[in-house]
């Protein structure tokens, strides 16, 4: 299941798509297609998207297809959510959880809101 709102990024776009944003932190959701927590996971992400977008981005990596992040980051158990802000790892999270307890996670790491 493909959360709505949330871009795939591939290993070849990670350093562009994540490591170069600079705006917003970036929330990076590593997936993969058979895993069961990653398809409960991805309406969670799409919410979150959706509602922090001015403050968050959010992106979606398929760890079967992109194993050189995955090493890079040591990514061993999905799903596994990783936040970066200005290009370095701040906070990771393994496994799926609601929307509310990923908001609170979250919080810190968010960009200021925008008037």
């Amino acid at each position: 299941m493909k959360a709505q709102g949330v871009d795939q990024v591939t290993d070849a776009e990670f350093g562009a798509a994540v490591l170069g944003e600079r705006d917003r932190p970036v929330l990076v959701e590593f997936t993969a297609d058979w895993c069961g927590p990653c398809r409960q996971l991805a309406p969670v992400l799409s919410a979150v998207a959706a509602e922090e977008a001015d403050r968050l981005k959010v992106v979606r990596i398929d760890a079967d297809t992109n194993p050189d992040t995955v090493t890079r980051y040591g990514v061993l158990s999905l799903p596994a959510l990783i936040v970066f802000k200005d290009g370095e790892p701040v906070r990771q999270m393994l496994g799926a959880r609601p929307k509310r307890r990923l908001l609170q996670e979250l919080a810190e790491h968010l960009a200021p809101a925008t008037a």
